[in-house]
Order: structure tokens, then C-alpha cells, then sequence
């Protein structure tokens, strides 16, 4: 027999028992889904937030006060103060590859004007930090460099600080609100950003870092320092750069532990990357479970074709069919059914990976690597379990096989 009267043969057998061979695809048209599924739900997990945190820039640099351990014990609160602002300057006199640096200091307050209040986010810095953070001016503008380092009393609001004060964000540029009781004269209103980490990027204020600093929460030190560099390749460079001047220069350290942390956009990319891929294929695995419990269905479903037909392939051998035609036409029967189902996997996959995307609230891709393996994988399923069933087929004796009821 040539292959495609092989193949045609299989297609009649699986047409004749429409239902069954539908029951038997099942398992391989679940599990087919499932993978191809939970890959693109995970890749679209992925991205979405590597584009969330690309929202802050992908070549941002923190320096935190950082816990070192005496006795065993954490000195947290010890290290709170460690950072001051004559650290930038040294930092940028010995670091090249930065170029653009902020002191920081954030606190929850309370923002008033008229008969409406709001609780934003209200954070100190230099003008860099619009910079470094993405944040562009829509309305009126951003404060410069000298005003950054004062204690003048002006402040750049996100746009949901401006919808929940005015009724026109453009009534706000010129207004005078009181953070926490002391007034601030707003000067511009930010572009909307958006949510970040399932944060709301625009329920922020901004303001010099001296005067949040030392009017509203009257502290001598800061929270923490924003750097960043031109190229985000530089990035590595520029850590090294900032850990030498932090340990060496600036004596940053107790007991020979440094008594700060620095970490990078790039490095939580890169975890968040490495977990959501290991769930991924967690879950693709899992998913992939129902295509070994599909290969038993068909193993299942061949051997009581096998039964059924044994009279058939009786005859088939004693007029001369050699044993591994036999052995073919039940392979390919297996194969054929396998693939079918992996097929309608994939398209079942195609629309649940869509309607999963849109319930999230992302994009999730179906990558032509996930449907070749997932298509691979059917018909490895059709081969490795259908050939059992074969090969007792063609094994069959032809006398008994003959006289079998």
C-alpha cells in the first residue's frame, strides 16, 4: 500500500467512528491548548512588565541605606541616615559614566485646596529625576536645577493630583494647594503616565528636594539616590563606579560591611524575567500532563480498533500483506488521529491565549516556537502510543486472526 492510501484508510477508519476518534482527540486537543495557552499568557505577563518597569528606565540606578548585621542583629535604623546630599557631588566628580543623579525623599501627605484633598505620593528631588523617571511636563513647567536644590515652595503635580483638586487640570498651573498645612504654588502639571506595578504613576506631587526634605519632614539625610546613565550598556560600569566611591571615598561602610545596597531596573528585569519564565513552564508542563493522559486515550482507543479488526488484518496477511504494512496502517491511524487533535489544539489555543489577553488586560502572543513544539509533541504522542497497538497488529496470526469472532 502506498502512503496516501494509508493515510486515506486512517481517515475512514476515524470518520466511521466520528465520535469515538472525537473522544480520543480530546485529551491531545486540551493539552495542546493548555500549553500553547499558559506560553503566551506567561510571555505577555512577561512583557507587560518588563514595559511596566521600562516605564521607570531601563538605566536607573538606586542606592538604598542598606541592613548590615552586628551580633547577628540588623542595624536598619542605624543606617537610615547614612545618606547625605554631599554625596551626589562626590559621586558625580568620581563617576563618568553617570549622568544624571537626584537625592531622595518621599512621604504620604495630605494635599488641600479649596473644599477638596487628595493623599498623593509627595516626592523631593533634583530636576534630574523628572529625567531619569520618564516623566514629561504637559502643562506649565518643570522646576530647574538651582530651584531643585532650594527651599522655594513650588511643586509639579501628576495628572490625578489634578483631577482631584480642580475640576480643569489647566486651572491648576498658577494655584496655591497646602501639603500638609504649608502652601506650595503648583507650576506645571505632568503628562499622564499611567499605572506602574499596579501603582497609579500619576497620583504624584514633586517638589525640591530641600524643601520636602527639611520643611515637611524635617530630616538631615535622605531616603535614597536615583542615577542613571546615558546608555543603559553602561549601566554595570557605572554600579561598580558608584560602589567604589560609596565604600572607598566616602567610607560608606562598618565593619568592613557596606551600610548601603544599590540595585538596578536591569537586575529586577532580569529576576522578574527568570521567575515568570520558570512559571511558565510550570505551568506548560502541568498543562502538558493531559497530552500524556491524550497518548493513553489513544493507546486505548487503538487496541480496541485492533480487537475489532482482527478478522480484517487476518485476511489482510494471508493473502501476503507484509506484517510491517500492518504495523504502518495502525501507526499512521495513531498519528493521524494525534495530529487532527493537535491541530484543533492549536486554534483552541490561539483563542484562549486572545480572550486570556483581553481579561488581563494584556497582549498575549502565540510564538511560532510554542505551536512547532506543541505540534511536534502531538505527533511524538500519535508515534510513542500508537505503536503498541501497531505492533500487536502486526503480530496478529493469520489462522487465528481468521477464525477470531
Amino acid at each position: 500500500m502506498k502512503l496516501t492510501d494509508l493515510i486515506s484508510s486512517a481517515l475512514r477508519s476515524i470518520n466511521r467512528n466520528r465520535s469515538r476518534s472525537l473522544l480520543t482527540m480530546l485529551g491531545i486537543i486540551i493539552g495542546v491548548a493548555s500549553v500553547i495557552g499558559m506560553l503566551a499568557l506567561g510571555n505577555g505577563a512577561s512583557e507587560s512588565i518588563k514595559g511596566e518597569l521600562g516605564k521607570l528606565g531601563t538605566n536607573l540606578i538606586m542606592v538604598r541605606p542598606g541592613a548590615d548585621q552586628q551580633r547577628g542583629v540588623s542595624s536598619d535604623v542605624a543606617n537610615a541616615e547614612i545618606l547625605k546630599e554631599s554625596d551626589i557631588q562626590s559621586i558625580l566628580n568620581y563617576c563618568p559614566t553617570v549622568a544624571y543623579i537626584s537625592p531622595i525623599v518621599q512621604t504620604k501627605s495630605q494635599a488641600v485646596f479649596s473644599s477638596k484633598n487628595c493623599r498623593p505620593t509627595v516626592t523631593g528631588g533634583y530636576r534630574d529625576y523628572f529625567y531619569m523617571n520618564n516623566y514629561d511636563i504637559k502643562l506649565g513647567q518643570l522646576f530647574d536645577d538651582r530651584t531643585g536644590k532650594s527651599l522655594q515652595k513650588v511643586c509639579v503635580i501628576g495628572k490625578t493630583v489634578a483631577e482631584d483638586l480642580f475640576e480643569n487640570e489647566k486651572e491648576a498651573v498658577g494655584k496655591i494647594i497646602r501639603i500638609d498645612k504649608i502652601p506650595f504654588r503648583i507650576i506645571g502639571v505632568l503628562d499622564e503616565k499611567g499605572e506602574t506595578m499596579g501603582m497609579d504613576g500619576d497620583n504624584i506631587i514633586i517638589a525640591p528636594f530641600r524643601t520636602v526634605q527639611k520643611r515637611l519632614l524635617g530630616l538631615s539625610y535622605m531616603h535614597m539616590i536615583h542615577a542613571a546613565t546615558f546608555d543603559e550598556n553602561d549601566v554595570d560600569k557605572a554600579v561598580v563606579e558608584i560602589d567604589e566611591v560609596m565604600t572607598k571615598v566616602l567610607k560608606k561602610t562598618s565593619g568592613g560591611e557596606p551600610q548601603f545596597r544599590i540595585a538596578t531596573q536591569k537586575e529586577m528585569l532580569d529576576v522578574m524575567g527568570t521567575v515568570l519564565g520558570m512559571l511558565t513552564l510550570l505551568l506548560a508542563a502541568i498543562a502538558g500532563i493531559s497530552l500524556l493522559v491524550g497518548g493513553i486515550g489513544i493507546m486505548n482507543i487503538m487496541l480496541v480498533s485492533v480487537t475489532e479488526r482482527t478478522r480484517e488484518m487476518g485476511l489482510r496477511l494471508a493473502v501476503g500483506a507484509p506484517s510491517n504494512v500492518i504495523l504502518l496502517q495502525f501507526l499512521i491511524e495513531s498519528i493521524v488521529i494525534s495530529l487532527i487533535g493537535g491541530i484543533i489544539g492549536i486554534l483552541l489555543g490561539y483563542t484562549l491565549a486572545s480572550v486570556g489577553g483581553n481579561v488581563m488586560d494584556m497582549t498575549a502572543e502565540v510564538t511560532m516556537t510554542s505551536v512547532i513544539m506543541a505540534f511536534g509533541f502531538s505527533f511524538l504522542v500519535g508515534v510513542i502510543f500508537g505503536f503498541f497497538p501497531a505492533r500487536k497488529a502486526a503480530k496478529l496470526n493469520p489462522i487465528q486472526a481468521l477464525r477470531h469472532e
